[in-house]
């Protein structure tokens, strides 16, 4: 297999694999795609501003605007005005948001779990654990 197909053959496989796990979170009813990027940026950035959540979910800031007061009203995040500078105001996941984010990952990680012992052999199982450190190189940071 070429270089060509190989890339097309993984880019399908971790497709499919991305969309299988969207599906297992309870709060795949409750949230878009987008609101679920903007909770999961909080919660591996404690603070953000909003134009910040609104260039990394490239939305624009008001789309980002209407996230956040609704994910405001459901308790997820709170607003805290910025120490440094009284205009801005920094944006942090809640209790209720972080637990959100911990049980989704829970249900994903369950999820695939079973799938990999429900579907893969054992030889199956340790090629793809020693696949890993392969699959990590191709997302490092350059």
């Amino acid at each position: 297999m070429d270089s060509a197909e190989l890339s097309s053959s993984l880019r399908s496989v971790i497709a499919a694999l991305h969309k299988g796990l969207r599906k297992q979170t309870s709060a795949a009813g409750t949230y878009s795609m987008t609101e679920l990027e903007t909770i999961g940026h909080l919660f591996r950035n404690p603070t953000l501003l909003p134009t910040e959540l609104a260039a990394l979910t490239r939305i624009t800031t008001q789309s980002m605007s209407q996230i956040l007061t609704k994910m405001e009203e459901q308790h997820v995040i709170k607003r805290t005005p910025s120490k440094e500078d009284k205009r801005k105001v920094l944006i942090s996941l809640t209790t209720v948001g972080k637990k959100l984010v911990e049980k989704n990952l829970y249900e994903k990680d369950e999820w695939l779990k079973n799938e990999i012992e429900r579907t893969l052999t054992d030889k199956e199982r340790e090629l793809l654990a020693k696949v890993l450190p392969v699959l990590n190189k191709l997302i490092e940071i350059k």
